[in-house]
């Protein structure tokens, strides 16, 4: 059986990104000490949180986010909504949409 890489996978799924308000934000510098051991990283379906080897840090990318609310669930942070951190649903028209097929 072959595989597919997720950005190919997902392509099969319309965004309509809201570049100017994305709708999870996370801290960076205040991941390195993630009490959670990192769970974004194993947790997303989308594959929108992965590790930046250079720079030793998470990096987050909200376009191809299926907001599935999977990382408010494995990150305290993000559910308890410290600073530097929000999740909340995309502005309305903006986000993922859902294609039967």
């Amino acid at each position: 059986m072959k595989t597919y890489p997720m950005d190919v996978r997902l392509s099969k799924t319309l965004f309509n990104s809201d570049d100017t308000h994305p709708h999870i934000v996370i801290d960076p510098e205040q991941c390195v000490t993630c009490p959670d051991d990192y769970a974004c990283l194993r947790n997303c379906p989308a594959e929108r949180y992965t590790w930046n080897e250079e720079k030793q840090r998470v990096v987050f990318d909200h376009v191809g986010c299926l907001e599935c609310g999977n990382c408010r669930l494995v990150c305290s942070r993000l559910y308890e909504g410290a600073k530097g951190y929000d999740w909340s649903y995309p502005k309305q028209a903006m986000g993922v949409v859902y294609r039967e097929g």
